[in-house]
């Protein structure tokens, strides 16, 4: 199974001091915009997201079909046949999103209360 692109999605509470706080450490804007209160961070192949307001805590990220510069790669093994082999394996999924094709996303809890979000973007 491939999972695609993997960041670390952190719940900021102040987006420009945290932007200014991952510049010091060497990580630039890659995407997302400070308007719509997110910021993809990238160095090297690390990616972190920052985003204000969207959500509590941190989690991991996936996003099938991207490499970690966020283009496409085919094949790409589709969301909904990762979430239908995880259920498979007794997985329980939440907070699932999309249609029958295209853009999607569900997440998971690791053992430890992790969470881990499937996002397919294409």
């Amino acid at each position: 199974m491939s999972l695609g692109a993997f960041s670390v999605s952190l719940a900021v509470t102040d987006l420009a001091k945290s932007k200014e706080f991952y510049q010091a450490l060497g990580f630039e804007a890659f995407g997302g915009t400070e308007e719509h209160n997110y910021l993809i961070m990238k160095q090297g192949d690390t990616l972190i997201g920052l985003f204000q307001g969207m959500f509590d805590g941190a989690m991991l990220t996936f996003n099938p079909g991207w490499s970690q510069s966020a283009t496409n790669i085919d094949p790409f093994e589709d969301v909904r046949a990762i979430k239908a082999r995880l259920i498979e394996q007794g997985i329980a999924v939440s907070q699932e999103q999309g249609a029958e094709d295209g853009p999607a996303s569900f997440m998971v809890t690791d053992p430890d209360g992790y969470p881990i979000l499937i996002d397919q973007h294409r």
